[in-house]
């Protein structure tokens, strides 16, 4: 009992320091004077709690569209899968792959192939149909693109129903008009729990959502975009964080069918959204997004308050997703220069590339280059192709001069 009470007191102590009103209020307002009222209501933190059975929810809705809607309909628009070789059983081969490395080092396969009795080329071929077998299919990366293209579009144009009456959206000094006694209107909680609960439905879901190149930085960006909803719902931060939700809602509408036209091999479409994505995106993630948000955020919250723990906290946040905003644009910048030098669209750079035996051969072309053994055996030391029905280069006498010279 005296452990419990310990413990008890140290999360009381604990919840108070967290809580204090220095931390989330700007100077001279206390919790005192956030008391809600029977016409007037503010966010409450407890209410964040609500996200986590409605992320739940869009989980199971999630899973009910990909199977009912979205595979289903990568079938009738002619996305198939690639017929993957399996690898023959081996446990030994197995264990290694399940507890150690995916991709084994030269020594390792070398052990491994005298473990096995086996060439350490059909190993190597093992290993790379085994790690072929682990990536996602392009239905299931179809029907992925599918899910987060509906969600964007709902999202988007919920934000925009909710927004375009709202006097923020036009003048964003009104984002801190009467902070931070700023009554919650029952639509913004709503957009608040549909945003909130999808990107805890995205944490919850990391596991088994195609993995990228850029995965950490996923893993940054959920977490920087979970704490940000969070923190601006429980400091009131209301109005900004709702044109943040919008703004990157909109360049998200074009990516997502991008990548479905490009699973559906349509080219001209892809490339043509792409660009349109590429635009939207730079726009307003490196233009509309630091006016509209870092400099409103940073100096127009300064006529109404001085700074104080919320404010560098809430800035800090908003810092971190621009530095993602900048290394997403350097990929599409890329991206976009090889298009205009090739004429069609580079693969997504984010993309895990699937091997094939072709790379076996080129292995084996490379490793006789290199001992010095020529891969055309119809090619002359004179540089003359033996055609069809010519005589053999050994069995030719030798000219010299113009004349033939028996050996």
């Amino acid at each position: 009992m005296a452990k419990l009470g310990k413990r008890l007191r140290m999360a009381r102590s604990l919840y108070e320091w967290l809580w204090q009103h220095e931390f989330w209020l700007p100077p001279g307002i206390t919790w005192e004077d956030m008391q809600e009222s029977e016409d007037t209501h503010y966010p409450q933190p407890r209410d964040l709690l609500l996200s986590i059975p409605f992320a739940l929810i869009l989980v199971v809705i999630r899973c009910a569209f990909e199977r009912a809607i979205a595979l289903p309909l990568s079938t009738r628009l002619g996305v198939r899968d690639k017929q993957r070789p399996k690898p023959q059983p081996s446990p030994v081969l197995e264990i290694f792959y399940s507890t150690r490395h995916k991709n084994p080092k030269e020594g390792d396969l070398l052990s491994l192939a005298k473990q096995c009795d086996l060439p350490v080329r059909k190993v190597e071929k093992w290993f790379r149909h085994r790690r072929n077998m682990d990536r996602p299919s392009l239905s299931k990366k179809f029907s992925e693109a599918c899910w987060r293209f509906t969600f964007y579009i709902i999202s988007f144009f919920t934000g925009l129903a909710v927004l375009y009456d709202k006097p923020w959206l036009w003048d964003h000094r009104e984002c801190w008009t009467g902070y931070p006694q700023q009554p919650l209107q029952l639509s913004l909680f709503w957009y608040y729990m549909l945003e909130l609960s999808f990107y805890w439905s995205l944490v919850f879901t990391l596991p088994f959502d195609v993995k990228r190149k850029d995965f950490k930085e996923q893993i940054v960006h959920h977490a920087a975009t979970i704490f940000l909803i969070s923190f601006s719902y429980c400091a009131n931060y209301i109005r900004i964080g709702t044109l943040v939700m919008v703004i990157h809602d909109a360049s998200d509408c074009f990516l997502e069918p991008t990548k479905i036209f490009n699973y559906m091999k349509w080219k001209k479409t892809c490339d043509s959204l792409f660009m349109i994505f590429s635009a939207v995106f730079l726009i307003s993630r490196l233009v509309i997004y630091p006016y509209t948000v870092l400099y409103n955020t940073y100096y127009y919250s300064m006529e109404i308050f001085q700074p104080f723990f919320g404010y560098y906290f809430v800035n800090v946040l908003l810092i971190i997703l621009q530095l993602l905003h900048v290394f997403w644009s350097c990929l599409i910048i890329h991206m976009v220069y090889k298009f205009i030098l090739q004429g069609t669209m580079e693969k997504d750079m984010r993309s895990d590339t699937e091997e094939s035996d072709k790379d076996e051969e080129r292995d084996k072309i490379k490793e006789k280059e290199k001992n010095g053994i020529t891969c055309f055996s119809n090619v002359t030391s004179n540089g003359y192709i033996q055609r069809n029905g010519s005589e053999p280069l050994d069995n030719r006498p030798h000219r010299a001069n113009g004349h033939a010279k028996e050996r």
